[in-house]
């Protein structure tokens, strides 16, 4: 058998016309040789008359419907690795040009060798395989033709009732003469080469390989466009009976099988003998690179990311109208998702949680990192892995994103929501300097409370907020830093509830009417790592809020563009306000801060979180470039919440828990871990004409110009006055020193005295010192 060259998928030549019609008129005659093939007894057609077959065909619609083929969907990473596959079938399309010529010569040579000599149905090897089976007293060729065999797993492929599957499969001449009908149909109107195309792609290869490309992945770990002739012997081997010859499972039965297809290529003259032979002798455990096939999230290197881009897209109807259909989509498409996970992001948010919470405690840890100004998710990871077993740990709920995606309900974020009413006093332009005295314990009226409605109509009980952190006067760096929620809540009456519970809904954390009361700013509504990291970034973006993006575009099986999914942003607030809130966050990281233990190497910010009886702690970080929330949340195997107190989490007992020690930890071995991919990039000082009461180091100005130094102080946010002349070294007429002296912090607005330079020190009097003022350069 040569090798033919492809002919283009236009309409046949009229010499097959013809032999269509040849074929026709043949049926009656034929049928007794189908029936013998079929192993039907003549019995059952006594009383068949050719008039009755040519009307059985006659009532067949004139052609079949060949649908899509279903694929497997594939979901990579932001580098473009493969994370996970989705399939009803194991199946990837690929046209006939991309399967190697070996494997056509293969398939052929044992199915159908003189495929593109006749029409249909194949007179001659219809009667060798008659007269070889009644010699052999059973069924050891088959009569069908390529096509017919292509008509009948297309038949079996669309079938969507069992009465459709059944009538696909049965044992009698009236499905062969279905196929024969659909078969003269598709010869009628499509070429050799698209009909051998569709039958390497709809066939079935055995262990859950549908098609030449997925079994050559899985048997070979190659491509189709790259089988030898061996392997394409021992593919092409497989469909007779894809699980009697399964070169795993039966490998004696699959290497006999092959070394008959090579025969056949030896005796068809593709290769001579002496190479088959010499093939044959290959043992065919070692031609084999088996390859698994993992189907679904639960498999993948990110299974709650995953299952996060899938429930997603879900929600998504340019995969469909119904959830019914979008699956069937997702499942069967062939679609190619590119998601925004980086996989070394991901290693480090799963390495750190495991590290502090394992998967059979008492308590669930959850990580989340997202990108500022982008809302790309970079990862998600959380101790309890993906699984049935509850009593090992295991679980199908996703923690670390909101219900509507994984089902679970989420757990209090405590102090993280602090940062809206921070944000909003910022806002209403109430200065970082501001201190309000904030005893232990305080008692606030209901209608101490302002709503968008007027003042809050509670209860009647009011209020009364504990300090954890001890009493004092604080401003709105210490009163953040410490977590003072006496001074929050007096904050709160200032901003009033409604431009604070704006301004989180806007960052993409909803509470839910019945917890806007006064006390939400603790953190009462339930929240997950996904939704506080999203806000948190906010901040690092200037003030940019981006929804979160799993998934930056979605392609068909064509590889054209189903879906672009752009970043979904919108300014919230004020550049200037987002800088000052990290200006009072980063402060947290430094010496004296909650996290200064858990401090990377790139400048950061973050804000703690716990809850009530303690059964929730968070942290909630980031640079200018990542936002990572992580929590630790006490719960049992069936998700009900304890406490966290008391409990071993990690191998380390806990005796009273805190978002800095039990979650920040978390927080910091994820971060160092991928501190390397972060840029060395520094947050944007809070401008102090803006922002009143911004606490920024006074620069160091002596030695300028007093109008240089006047513009670098006013640009601080600093009020400048003359201070008159002073001795001083400095060149006359510069600045000598300023008062207060370069770095001491002050709030924005507040003033700084400079005092220039006579240019002249008097000499020291005899006897005894000087009295000049010179101070010198850099002064106090």
């Amino acid at each position: 058998m040569s090798s033919r060259p492809e002919r283009p998928h236009g309409r046949p030549e009229a010499g097959r016309v013809a032999s269509h019609l040849a074929v026709m008129g043949a049926v009656a005659v034929v049928m007794g040789v189908l029936t013998a093939c079929l192993a039907i007894p003549f019995a059952g057609l006594v009383g068949v008359a050719a008039k009755d077959v040519s009307k059985g065909m006659v009532n067949l619609p004139e052609s079949l419907e060949a649908k899509d083929l279903s694929q497997k969907t594939r979901i990579y990473d932001v580098n473009g690795n493969l994370i996970a596959s989705l399939y009803d079938q194991n199946r990837i399309n690929v046209p006939l040009k991309s399967i190697s010529r070996p494997m056509v010569k293969a398939i052929v040579a044992i199915e159908d060798y003189r495929f593109y000599d006749h029409g249909a149905l194949d007179l001659k090897g219809t009667l060798r395989a008659f007269i070889t089976n009644q010699a052999n007293g059973g069924a050891v060729q088959g009569g069908s033709s390529i096509t017919q065999q292509m008509v009948k797993q297309t038949l079996l492929y669309q079938a969507e009732t069992d009465e459709e599957k059944a009538a696909a499969t049965e044992e009698t001449y009236a499905r062969k003469i279905r196929e024969l009908r659909y078969a003269i149909a598709f010869e009628k109107n499509h070429t050799k080469d698209w009909i051998l195309e569709r039958y390497l792609n709809i066939a079935y290869f055995g262990d859950g390989a549908f098609g030449v490309q997925a079994a050559a992945v899985h048997f070979f770990s190659k491509n189709a466009k790259d089988l030898n002739l061996l392997e394409a012997a021992t593919l092409a081997g497989l469909v007779k009976n894809p699980v009697g010859y399964d070169p795993v499972d039966n490998p004696e039965r699959a290497e006999s099988r092959r070394n008959v297809v090579l025969d056949r290529l030896a005796q068809l003259g593709v290769l001579s003998e002496k190479k088959a032979d010499r093939l044959k002798g290959a043992p065919i455990k070692k031609t084999l690179k088996v390859k698994a096939s993992p189907n679904g999230c639960q498999q993948s290197s990110a299974p709650f990311f995953c299952d996060y881009v899938v429930n997603w897209l879900l929600k998504d109807p340019v995969l469909g109208d119904t959830p019914k259909e979008r699956r069937r989509t997702l499942n069967n498409g062939g679609l190619t998702i590119k998601t925004t996970i980086d996989l070394d992001m991901q290693k480090a948010a799963d390495e750190a949680v495991k590290a502090h919470v394992y998967q059979t405690d008492q308590a669930i840890g959850g990580l989340a990192m997202v990108e500022p100004g982008t809302g790309d998710v970079r990862a998600l990871a959380q101790s309890r892995p993906m699984g049935k077993d509850k009593k090992g740990g295991e679980t199908y709920l996703n923690y670390t994103v909101p219900k509507k995606y994984g089902d679970a309900n989420g757990f209090q974020a405590g102090s993280t929501f602090k940062l809206f009413v921070l944000a909003a006093a910022i806002n209403q332009g109430i200065p970082l300097s501001t201190s309000i005295p904030s005893p232990q314990t305080m008692h606030f009226d209901d209608w101490d409370f302002e709503t968008c409605d007027g003042p809050y109509a509670g209860d009647q009980k009011g209020w009364d907020p504990e300090n954890s952190t001890g009493a004092g006067t604080f401003d709105l760096y210490s009163g953040t830093q410490h977590s003072v929620n006496t001074f929050f809540a007096q904050l709160e009456t200032r901003t009033g509830m409604c431009e604070p519970l704006e301004l989180a809904k806007q960052m993409g954390v909803k509470v839910p009417k019945a917890q806007q009361v006064p006390s939400w700013i603790l953190g009462v509504s339930d929240a997950d790592p996904l939704t506080m990291a999203q806000a948190y970034a906010t901040f690092a973006a200037r003030g940019l809020h981006c929804d979160p993006r799993p998934v930056t575009e979605v392609l068909d099986s064509s590889g054209q563009p189903l879906k672009d999914f752009s970043s979904q942003c919108e300014q919230v607030m004020p550049g200037a306000t987002a800088d000052a809130v990290n200006s009072i966050l980063r402060g947290v990281m430094e010496p004296g801060g909650f996290g200064q233990n858990i401090a990377i190497d790139k400048p950061s910010a973050g804000k703690t979180g716990t809850n009530n009886s303690n059964m929730a702690v968070w942290f909630v970080g980031y640079t200018p470039k990542l936002a990572t929330a992580a929590m630790v949340a006490g719960a049992n195997e069936f998700g009900e919440w304890v406490s966290l107190n008391g409990q071993t989490v990690g191998g380390s007992y806990i005796s009273s828990a805190f978002g800095s020690t039990v979650a920040g930890p978390i927080w910091g071995d994820a971060m160092s871990a991928i501190s390397a991919k972060l840029p060395d990039e520094d947050f944007q000082a809070p401008a102090g004409d803006e922002i009143a009461g911004v606490l920024t180091p006074v620069p160091d100005v002596s030695g300028q110009t007093v109008e240089a130094a006047t513009q670098q102080l006013q640009a601080a946010g600093f009020t400048v006055a003359d201070g008159g002349q002073v001795n001083s070294e400095v060149t006359a007429g510069n600045v000598a020193y300023s008062s207060p002296g370069a770095g001491t912090s002050l709030s924005s607005g507040d003033t700084v005295t400079l005092y220039t330079s006579t240019g002249y020190v008097p000499p020291p009097k005899k006897g005894g010192k000087g009295k000049g003022k010179g101070r010198g350069r850099g002064g106090r």
